[in-house]
């Protein structure tokens, strides 16, 4: 079935042009001067994508995004607007666009965003398709957002090794989000309804470590009073998450080995062999092939798990994807600690951009939970935080100081015209050690 684009613009010029160029370039278009015209069309069983004016009469674009985020939010809504409004754009992103392109705009822009909306809803619709089939549950995009390609792939990597029963490493560099891609891959697999047993390697007493994974029967060694099930049995029928793989002893690598092939233990103090029915998936944020190369890790146990790798991105190397996934962040701050959400500026998000995040979404995660609870979001974050910090306190500044002057003063205007409450608009001038006689002319400055 044909891919459709639909397009609304009440401008019947720019409607006629832009429909035109789309269909030279090769898409179906399906053209309405209004968005009550268009509701018909766009919905859950919609193989397409909606490209929307935000200024027009009746429902606008922003109105119609939210109608059609309640209807199916996994439909792919591109706004266009002739207003060069930053604030706007992150709005649209909050409430779930898929992109945002301002007027006038390339058609040669425009069709590369359309071709990436349509391929992430055709992902949509045939997994919707073999969900349909399996009876299964997806929300991998919900877990892990972002639409840059490295996510793109990541994501249809993990659909497509998810339901099967290979054993997979994980790496990436930490705080990644690599035991969330494990989980998620053990919810996509038939092995969804059975335990989830994640295993911290690094964390494994060293003394006890073969009967923390094995188990050992009474009388095993001195204080093994009862039998005991090790971890790997208690994850019979599920999935095993062998956390920083590389901190593993090499001696227990070998019996590690052993178990991967032929899913077979012993507990300690027994003869009797156990059968495993288990996945194995293991994540690591250390380079295994080095280590391998300096003998800290057996290249045959690599080689066993190398099988299937995934990569998960490092968040610098997606940058495009940090302000929405610093949104969703705060949505899940503020509903973890009970408080209301908050819009950041736009300049914090192009901040947050700028930033190198070597914490990844988990330091992402800190400075939003953070930025919820009214602190310093870069309390403690990277190395390049604290110069941005500052770039970010001078633009602040320098905004509120030209709204003063501009308006003379008059702090009413100032704090309307920031779209600030006056309470905001004191505390920062505080901050900044702002003093409006400083800035105009105390004959001239009013309250």
């Amino acid at each position: 079935m044909r891919q459709t684009v639909l397009l609304i613009d009440d401008d019947e010029a720019m409607r006629r042009s832009t429909e035109q160029a789309l269909d030279l370039a090769g898409f179906e278009v399906s053209a309405h001067g209004s968005a009550e015209a268009a509701l018909g069309q766009a919905g859950p069983g919609l193989n397409g994508v909606v490209v929307t004016d935000i200024r027009m009469p009746g429902m606008d674009g922003m109105t119609l995004l939210q109608h059609l985020g309640e209807r199916d939010p996994e439909l792919p809504v591109i706004l266009i607007t002739g207003h060069a409004e930053v604030s706007l754009a992150v709005e649209a992103m909050r409430r779930g666009a898929y992109d945002f392109i301002e007027k006038p705009f390339a058609v040669q822009t425009l069709a590369t965003v359309i071709r990436r909306a349509l391929e992430h809803r055709a992902l949509v619709m045939e997994n919707r398709r073999l969900r349909a089939v399996a009876g299964q549950r997806d929300d991998v995009e919900a877990r892990l957002p972002g639409r840059s390609a490295a996510m793109v792939e990541l994501r249809r990597r993990l659909r497509s090794l998810g339901p099967s029963e290979a054993d997979a490493l994980i790496l990436g560099p930490t705080g990644a989000g690599k035991d969330v891609v494990a989980r998620v891959m053990h919810d996509l697999s038939p092995r969804a309804a059975k335990p989830f047993i994640a295993i911290n390697c690094a964390a494994l007493p060293a003394t006890m470590i073969e009967s923390e994974l094995f188990g050992h029967e009474a009388g095993a060694f001195p204080g093994a009073m009862r039998p005991r099930f090790g971890r790997f049995e208690h994850a019979r029928g599920g999935t095993i998450l062998l956390d920083e793989i590389a901190a593993m002893p090499v001696d227990l690598q070998a019996k590690l080995l052993r178990v991967l092939q032929d899913r077979v233990i012993t507990r300690l103090g027994s003869n009797d062999p156990v059968a495993l029915d288990v996945r194995f998936l293991a994540t690591s944020s250390a380079d295994l092939e080095a280590a391998v190369a300096a003998g800290t890790f057996r290249a045959d146990l690599y080689w066993r798990l190398a099988v299937a790798r995934v990569q998960v991105p490092a968040l610098a190397g997606r940058r495009e994807d940090i302000p929405v996934l610093f949104l969703q962040l705060l949505r899940e701050a503020a509903a973890r600690h009970g408080v209301e959400d908050r819009l950041p500026p736009p300049e914090l998000l192009a901040a947050l951009s700028a930033c190198d995040w070597p914490g990844n979404v988990r330091e992402l995660r800190n400075a939003a939970d953070r930025f919820i609870l009214g602190l310093d979001w870069l309390e403690g974050a990277g190395a390049t935080a604290p110069r941005l910090a500052e770039r970010v306190a001078e633009f602040e500044r320098s905004v509120i100081a030209a709204a003063i002057a501009a308006h003379r003063g008059r702090l009413r205007l100032v704090y309307e015209s920031l779209g600030i409450s006056r309470k905001t608009l004191y505390e920062k001038m505080q901050k900044h050690g702002l003093d409006r006689r400083l800035i105009v002319d105390p004959d001239d400055a009013e309250g």
